[in-house]
């Protein structure tokens, strides 16, 4: 379950948190949907300066729920969706298949990258 001690934000109809826990892509997906959840996926400005606060406040990058497709270079939110916002770092995405996941940066830029690294767990509600 997680501890949420005021780690929480609001943005339009969504509330983001995070347990303060390093996991990889997988484990943090998992420990969302177990808290009830989803993986933090910001769908606008609003919504990505709410996760930004939280990666801020830690100081550690996180993980989005936004994954490569099939296709090299094409990202999708995790249940398929096409992207309708994006906030890329400059030269990013750049893995060309290598780098499926999608990490913010503590600047509230993306950035793709492996799915194994251990980052900050940030869902929403």
């Amino acid at each position: 379950v997680l501890a949420l001690n005021g780690k929480i934000r609001e943005a339009g109809e969504k509330i983001f948190a995070s347990n303060g826990k390093k996991v990889d892509f997988g484990s943090a997906v998992k420990s969302c949907e177990e808290a009830g959840g989803t993986i933090a996926t910001p769908m606008n400005e609003e919504e990505n300066k709410a996760i930004l606060s939280i990666v801020q406040q830690y100081n550690q990058y996180a993980y989005l729920g936004i994954k490569e497709g099939q296709t090299s270079g094409q990202f999708k939110y995790i249940n398929g969706m096409p992207l309708n916002y994006t906030k890329w770092h400059q030269y990013e995405p750049n893995g060309k298949g290598t780098e499926k996941c999608v990490e913010m940066y503590t600047d509230g830029s993306w950035n793709d990258k492996k799915c194994n690294l251990y980052h900050l767990t940030i869902c929403e509600f």
